[in-house]
């Protein structure tokens, strides 16, 4: 038989003491070793994750400023076509195009309902080639509906006062009244 192990001295006898030698344990580690596995593992799983989720952010960001770029070159294009067709010699050649003449010496109500200023009718100034006549030829038949030439839509069958002050000549027209009291005014813009 063997020999029992000489009596530990000192520091050695009292670790003894606190734990018991009942041989090497290997079951107790086993548990401690795969929660170690497990949390180690399933660290470098959520750091995968992050830095794939951090990856497409980054894909998704880099695509964004792109379409923003591209978004801003062709506002900044527009906004350079509709400063070149606002400026002033712009609007004219347009407006001559449609017939349009430029008005002439304004007159306003004043609120007690005269009137003030001296109105007068916008011709058109000569010009070196001949545009587009807004009035019908003669030999034409006009539609009975339309109004007057010269006068607006709701001036002449609203029976409205025109700016110098008098009734329109036609008169009212009954069958289009009802649809001229539904209609806004018509409003010049910038004013």
């Amino acid at each position: 038989m063997s020999k029992p192990a000489a009596p530990l001295k000192g520091r050695a006898a009292r670790l003894a003491r606190l734990m018991p030698s009942t041989g090497p344990s290997t079951a107790a580690r086993t548990p401690f070793v795969l929660l170690v596995v497990l949390l180690l593992g399933g660290g470098l799983i959520t750091l995968l994750l992050l830095n794939s989720a951090l990856n497409e952010g980054s894909f998704r960001l880099s695509e964004l400023k792109r379409d923003t770029t591209e978004l801003t070159d062709e506002q900044q294009a527009l906004q350079r076509d509709v400063d070149s067709r606002s400026q002033p010699d712009a609007l004219e050649k347009r407006a001559r195009e449609l017939g349009m003449v430029p008005g002439g010496s304004p007159a306003f109500l004043n609120p007690d309902g005269t009137v003030r200023g001296d109105p007068a009718e916008a011709t058109a100034p000569p010009s070196p080639s001949p545009s587009p006549s807004p009035t019908p030829s003669p030999d034409a038949t006009p539609d009975p509906d339309a109004p007057a030439a010269g006068t607006p839509a709701s001036a002449g069958t609203s029976g409205s006062p025109s700016p110098s002050g008098s009734v329109s000549a036609t008169g009212p027209d009954p069958a289009a009244a009802p649809s001229a009291e539904n209609s806004p005014p018509p409003t010049s813009p910038g004013r």
